[in-house]
This record gives structure tokens, sequence and C-alpha cells, in this order.
């Protein structure tokens, strides 16, 4: 078992952790009300609004939704951006549940989505709806734009609303009628991005994220006064604690941009507001490593990246061409979602994602006998910590898979300790074949064929290794590749840098492009498909 040092971290934090999200938004808001909260990139001229405004605008659209639903909870289709963030405001200033859905799934994931969370109320704006022609939009629409465009015609009600927040914070709160429990309620909705089935509805309680943005706040990657990019979906578990709720609670300068793949705009966005930590994955900061400057990441201190496995070369890379410190981290939807991360002040390790934050556990488990290993021994991953969640939506059976009752919480993650609590990802253990008793990693495999195609450094994966029945060894692996390839050359260049036989792919099929999703991972489903192969979608 590894512990973060940190058995006292509930005691500590207990009155914290039994709070509001919404509350503990609130009184950081509310304490520093000049301060530039937000400035959003979405438009030609960027727009600033600080923490005061921010307020004012979410808790009057808290009133308004009040009044139009009673759900509990209320779907949101919206970028990162002053909308988007405002909207989250105003929902748990409602004292109801954000569910930020993700609208670039196919139609079939997001209605079921909307069904299993019982939405009856989106708020969006007309500008994506425009856009996203085949979304299920249903009958209960807001459009947040709209909205505060009517509530900042409303002098009033404005200036009304800006007295009561002049007043110290404990009054303010409670005449808005601020939620001020939370505990073990539900505060959020994620649904999963469904690489390997259908999407699971993850509900995080008001202890799950304020537990996680005290431990991010406890390493001090991330301290108060910096300048924060937001550019990750508000859907994906990082965008949604981390630029979301962790840079209020941080009273973190926010700067956002629409989307990751807006790479201009991102660039400057970092060089005009000096920002000084870039959050991402490897797929959607390789663009911004290949067309940045000096001058673009002047500012900039870490780059701190997590959700898929960082390429050989890749933080060497960011810190001999730019002078910024690369930082992988580990976490889940399920985990609030960070779990692990390397710090400057504990040092690094090549190929670890980092000792695990305070308040989290870990242990490694059998994979076939679920029996208890060393630390040190490759296994399936577990942890506990008030980060992690209480189950899926819904779904009690998926939910015993993972949370069976013995204390953990079941990953599905195969890694491994090291002797100083460094923290070393082999795969998912969906990403293992056994071939003739042997457990081969398909992420290893895919790096040792892109360097050996010389494709290792392009913006999207070209490869991609899947897997079929073989009858001899239980499982063989199959390569997809979007170049042609030799295969008896590839075989050659393989061996040669010291690949065993059996990791060698026994097929290759070529492929237009390999199966992602929009949160810029690998879309597994589609990959098993086309390895079988089945025709993709």
């Amino acid at each position: 078992m590894v512990d973060a040092d940190d058995a006292s971290f509930d005691s500590t934090h207990e009155k914290t952790l039994a709070s509001n999200l919404a509350l503990e938004i609130f009184r950081s808001l509310h304490a520093d009300r000049k301060r530039v909260a937000v400035v959003d990139y979405a438009v030609a001229n960027p727009t600033e609004v600080d923490a005061k405004g921010l307020l004012v605008l979410a808790t009057l659209l808290a009133d308004r939704l009040k009044k139009t639903t009673s759900a509990k909870r209320v779907g949101i289709v919206l970028p990162p951006g002053i909308g988007g963030v405002i909207a989250n405001l105003a929902v748990v200033f409602a004292d109801k549940v954000p569910v930020n859905l993700n609208f670039s799934l196919g139609r079939a994931a997001v209605e079921s989505s909307i069904e299993r969370a019982g939405i009856d109320l989106l708020l969006s704006a007309e500008k994506v709806r425009a856009k996203l022609k085949d979304f299920p939009w249903i009958p209960g629409y807001l459009d947040v734009g709209v909205a505060l465009k009517e509530i900042r015609g409303s002098k009033l009600r404005l200036m009304r609303r800006a007295l009561v927040l002049a007043l110290p914070c404990c009054l303010a709160n409670s005449l808005l009628n601020i939620p001020r429990k939370g505990g073990d309620s539900e505060a959020g909705l994620l649904f999963t991005s469904g690489s390997s089935g259908m999407p699971k509805g993850v509900a995080l309680s008001h202890r799950n994220l304020l537990s996680n943005c005290l431990q991010i706040r406890r390493i001090a990657i991330i301290p108060e006064g910096e300048t924060l990019l937001g550019n990750l979906p508000l859907f994906h578990s990082f965008g949604f604690t981390v630029t979301l709720w962790f840079a209020f609670f941080a009273r973190i300068k926010l700067v956002t941009v629409p989307s990751p793949l807006e790479v201009k705009k991102g660039l400057t966005a970092i060089r005009e507001q000096k920002v000084s930590v870039l959050l991402g994955t490897p797929t959607f900061l390789r663009p911004f490593l290949r067309k940045g400057t000096e001058e673009d990441f002047a500012s900039v201190r870490f780059i701190v990246s997590g959700a898929e496995k960082t390429p050989d070369g890749f933080a060497d890379k960011w810190r001999n061409d730019f002078d910024c410190q690369y930082l992988e981290g580990y976490g889940l939807t399920e985990t609030s979602p960070v779990l692990s991360i390397n710090r400057p002040d504990e040092g690094t390790r090549k190929g670890s994602v980092g000792k695990l934050l305070p308040g989290v556990v870990g242990c490694v488990l059998d994979a076939d006998t679920g029996e208890p290993r060393k630390p040190t021994e490759t296994g399936l991953l577990c942890f506990r910590g008030a980060n992690v969640f209480g189950g899926y939506l819904g779904e009690p059976e998926r939910t015993l898979e993972v949370l069976p009752g013995d204390g953990w919480f079941h990953t599905g993650d195969l890694g491994r300790f090291d002797e100083d609590g460094f923290l070393f990802i082999e795969g998912r253990l969906s990403r293992f074949s056994k071939i003739g008793g042997e457990m081969v990693p398909h992420g290893t495999v895919e790096q040792a064929v892109a360097k050996a195609l010389g494709v290792e450094e392009s913006d999207k994966p070209l490869v991609a290794i899947g897997s079929k029945d073989d009858p001899a060894k239980g499982e063989s692996l199959v390569l997809l590749a979007v170049p042609e390839v030799d295969f008896d050359d590839l075989r050659k260049r393989l061996s040669e840098a010291g690949l065993a036989n059996l990791w060698i792919p026994k097929e290759i099929k070529t492929v237009d492009e390999i199966p992602m999703l929009p949160t810029g991972k690998l879309d597994l489903k589609g990959i098993a498909r086309l390895a079988l192969g089945e025709e993709e979608g």
C-alpha cells in the first residue's frame, strides 16, 4: 500500500469537505471581487470579467433557472468561455447539478445521456446550436447569450444585486440563498468518453470535487495569482475540475479559448495574457509545440499533461526549446480526476506520472486473482480517497465492477510504484493482449512501430494496435496504419530495435485514419472494430 503521507487529510479539511461547492466558489470569488477572473478569447476582442461581474451575472441567471425547471440536473452545451463559465456557476448557485454534455459524441450516446440524467433543460447558445445540426435538442432550451443580454439590460436589477454582493460574504450568500450543505450529495455529472463502451454517467459529489481542489492546491503547482489557459472541453473531467472549479477555488486567472484545436488563438492568448500554466494531452499539446515560438512561451513555467502516455522525447523538447518544465500526471473521471503528478519540489522520474496527491492511498492487486501484490510489482492499480466517486448513474452492476466493496476503486489500469512512491502506468488492462501466456502492451508496440516508421512526431496518431483471437496463441496483434507499410521491412526494423517476436504484429490493415475521440484519446471501440475487419461507425 502506498500512502501520500496524509492519513489526516480528511480530518484536516473536514469542514470544507462537508460544504457545498457553490458556497466555496462563492466565498472565493467574493473575497477578491475586483480581480480579473476570466479573459475570454472566443471573440475577436478578448472580453474580461472580474469576480464581481461573474457573481452578479451568475446569481441572477441562477434565479431564472430556479423558476424555469424543477429538475435536479441541467444540461450544458457550451465550449470554454464566459458563457460556459457563467452557466456552470448559475447551475450550482441554483442548487442544481451541471451536466456538461459531450456534444461531439454520436446522437445516440447524447440522447442516452440526456435521458439517463433526467434533463429537461439545456443551456447553450444559438451559434453553438447552429453548428450542431445532429445534436438531439430537446424542447427545454435556454440561450445563455440572450439571457445574459436581458440581465445586462436591467440596470435596476444589476444595481440591486451589486449592492447585495457588497455586503459581508456570510450575509450576501445568505440573502442570495447560496446552498450550504453538500458533502456526499451530487455536485456534477460527467459522462465518460466511451472509449471502450457506451458512456457511463460518473456522479461526482461536493466532497469529491472540493477534495481534488484542495489536493491540487496543496501541491502548489498552480498557486494563487497564476494565469491558466482553459481550452479543454468542459465535459472533459480535467477541464471541468481544474480549469473551471479549481481556477475559481484557488483565485487563479482563467484565460479561455473555445477549443484546444484553435492553436493560433491559443498561442495569442498565452502570449498576450502571460499564461504561466498550460494543460492538455500530448495530442492537443503537440501542435502548440510545433507552431509556438520563444516569445509565445516566455511566461509559461509548467506544461501539465495527462490522459495519455507522453511520447519519448516530448518532455525534453519542451524543456530544450522553450525552457518549460513538463509535468506528467494521472487521473480518471471517477477520481475527480487527478490522482498523481510529478512535482518540481519532490523531483521527477522519467516515465513516471509522479507521486500520489495528499489524501490518496494506492495499492496493487494481481490482475487475475485479485490478491495483493507488492507496490513495486506490476498489477491492477486501486485507489481510495475523498476524491474517489461513489458510483455510476443508474448502473449498480458496472459500479460493482470498479467498487466491489473492498474499500478500493479498481481502475482497470496496470501499473506499479517505485521505492520512492513514484507511480508508473503500464496501460489499460483492456489495452493488453495475452499472447502465449505473456501480457503484451498495445501502447508500447504502437510507440515502437511509430518510431520504426518515422511517424512518432505526427500531430495525430498514424498507427494503432488492435487484436483478434488466435487459436494457437490466444490472441494476435493487428497493426492499423495510415501510411502504406512494407510488412517484411517493418518486422526487420522492430526486431533490430529489440522488440520480442511475440510483440510484433502478425497482420497489417491500411486505414484512412486512426479512430479518435474528441478528448484526444484513441477510440478503442473503433480500433477493435477495424482490427476485426468490421466497418467503422
